[in-house]
């Protein structure tokens, strides 16, 4: 299977370098994209859209020689969502980090500040316990080592979403910071925040608690949760 890992902000490919080496040795083909604007190098990196990180993870789909599953932390969720809306057919799953879809219309954020056209990673204070739990000291100074600023029309431009297929392709979230009974809650009680998870046809949840950040907490539980949601298929 083509396993397409999408990192969530300020992160690039290099993120899930302690996740990668579990799904390589089940079998599996892997992909961890760095998306446009998140190479500090790019001499344009102010001017990249949310449209630019969809087009470049379908650019990944259509690349693939079969059936994919797309991995997206935090708001690399939405964009793995949107990535499904476009190609329907030929996504086999979708599996969301510490998230859940955005629906059409919907900004990945709306609160995060912007410096000149970019967001840096903010100070750790501007984050809850629970987001920062198991994310020590040394990992927290290797983050945001490796952090880059997000082009902000990324966390602001809305979700475009055009296909309603994209509710057959199946999901897995695996819950972090609260748990699957949370979003369960969430669901029955029609929460906006939920309201294109519930849509959805075919979810399943697991469990894995620990921060926002489970690649860099719990790389090797996150690596079986995502092993143990391609065998879903």
């Amino acid at each position: 299977m083509h396993l397409i890992l999408i990192p969530g902000f300020w992160l690039d490919g290099s993120s899930w370098r302690d996740v990668t080496p579990a799904l390589e040795g089940a079998g599996h083909r892997v992909r961890a994209l760095t998306l446009p604007g998140l190479d500090p190098a790019d001499a344009d990196r102010a001017t990249v859209r949310l449209r630019d990180h969809v087009a470049a993870v379908v650019a990944a789909v259509d690349e693939a020689d079969g059936p994919v599953v797309l991995v997206g932390h935090s708001a690399g969720a939405a964009i793995a969502h949107a990535a499904a809306d476009a190609r329907p057919g030929r996504v086999a799953r979708v599996v969301h980090v510490d998230a859940v879809p955005s629906g059409d219309g919907d900004a990945l954020t709306d609160r995060l500040p912007v410096v000149d056209g970019m967001i840096p990673l903010p100070d750790w204070s501007a984050f809850g316990e629970e987001s920062l739990r198991d994310l020590d000291d040394e990992l927290r100074a290797a983050f945001r080592a490796q952090a880059v600023p997000l082009p902000a029309a990324v966390a602001y431009d809305p979700q475009v979403l055009t296909d309603e297929r994209r509710y057959d392709v199946p999901a897995t979230v695996v819950t972090c910071e609260y748990p699957a009974a949370q979003l369960r809650e969430w669901i029955g009680e029609g929460h906006p925040y939920v309201a294109e998870l519930a849509a959805v046809r075919d979810v399943d949840y697991v469990d894995l608690p620990t921060g926002h950040w489970p690649q860099f907490t719990r790389p090797a539980e996150l690596a079986q949760a995502i092993l143990a949601a391609v065998d879903r298929r």
